[in-house]
């Protein structure tokens, strides 16, 4: 078992390190004849991709997708798709000095207890810059998605305690990629720019919430009993290396509420059954309901950081002080949208191709 793939019938592996000659994504399971070109992958690389703004790293990558297998004449041929994304623009010199340094918050440390070995170069496989390939493979699953209806919409929710106010999924829809911050608040996402520049400038970083609503999921995706919709969900968003929470509908403000707060009435809607509430987030049992999934992920700080900071040198077994050089991200959020959205694309996918196999043969 080495956790880099994901999903049962569509799956994924990443390959690749930070600073490495490339990095890349095996899709398997994609069904045949599916329109997909370069264009539709590389839209969403673009969101996610460093140095488009004063708030984000910067590291210049094209991050342009060139896909190598499983597609002819513009369409998928039910083969692995391979793409590969080339590192253009990786700056090693910063990380020599730091090269037998555990890292404050990095998981170089995590890594040489497990494997003896790391490439530390930019984090190497722990870094961030592997979710490109995730991103890569979760437009894939967001084209299978919309010939079903289903749409997936990130944003940020909150920066460095400023939160965004209450919001209808429209205005979200219209208003979360028109800043940096990718808050559909307006108003607070000038805030949280602000915050995000100051703490810039004091040599620190700062963390937050983003928020991923799926909507026109059909009822009836999620395999009781270990693997329910919910529990795959919080498996794909923890496993991006800077979310260190994930709340499901209400999350943990269920542990305040009363049932008869928490519990989502039904009523009748043109001949359907639909909720008044919905603070379950669109699963019960671990089953979809019908209604708007809603997923929140806390996103902590990034770990690299300028201010000085105690640590120990690995390799002399000796305590000291660093300051971080290089280029990082001030706040993670804003390019984590894109990649929050791919894995939980990436999860009803897989869920929905499990759905149909176990309906087959049924009347």
């Amino acid at each position: 078992m080495s956790g880099n793939s994901f999903g049962k019938i569509f799956k994924v592996t990443t390959w690749g390190e930070s600073h490495g000659e490339a990095i890349g994504v095996v899709v398997d399971g994609c069904p045949s004849k599916l329109e997909l070109s370069e264009a539709d992958i590389q839209y969403e690389l673009d969101r996610r991709k460093p140095g488009v703004s004063e708030i984000t790293t910067g590291r210049k990558e094209a991050d342009a997708v060139k896909v190598l297998s499983g597609v002819f004449e513009g369409k998928t041929l039910g083969t692995p798709i391979s793409m590969l994304i080339w590192n253009k623009d990786a700056d090693s010199s910063p990380y020599e000095p730091l090269k037998d340094i555990a890292r404050p918050g990095q998981a170089d440390l995590s890594y040489q207890m497990k494997y003896g070995i790391r490439d530390y170069r930019g984090g190497g496989r722990a870094s961030g810059r592997e979710t490109a390939a995730r991103v890569a493979a979760g437009a894939i699953a967001k084209k299978i998605l919309a010939l079903q209806n289903m749409q997936i919409i990130g944003h940020v929710l909150e920066v460095g305690g400023i939160r965004a106010r209450e919001m209808q999924v429209e205005e979200i829809k219209k208003n979360a990629e028109q800043n940096a911050v990718r808050c559909a608040d307006l108003e607070a996402a000038s805030r949280m720019e602000a915050r995000i520049k100051e703490v810039k400038a004091e040599g620190d970083s700062v963390g937050g919430i983003v928020e991923v609503i799926a909507l026109g999921v059909p009822a009836g995706l999620g395999e009781p009993v270990f693997d329910k919709l919910d529990a795959e969900l919080a498996k794909a968003l923890m496993c991006i290396g800077a979310v260190k929470g994930v709340e499901v509908g209400a999350g943990f403000d269920a542990a305040r509420m009363m049932g008869s707060e928490m519990n989502d009435e039904y009523y009748m809607n043109e001949g359907s059954v639909r909720t008044r509430t919905n603070h379950a987030g669109g699963i019960l049992g671990g089953i979809s309901t019908g209604e708007p999934i809603i997923c929140k992920m806390a996103v902590k700080p990034t770990p690299s950081i300028s201010k000085s900071q105690r640590s120990v040198n690995m390799a002399k077994l000796q305590e000291l002080e660093i300051s971080i050089s290089g280029r990082h991200d001030t706040c993670i959020c804003p390019r984590i949208v894109p990649v929050a959205e791919a894995m939980v694309a990436l999860v009803l996918v897989d869920l929905m191709l499990i759905f149909y196999s176990s309906r087959f043969l049924q009347t």
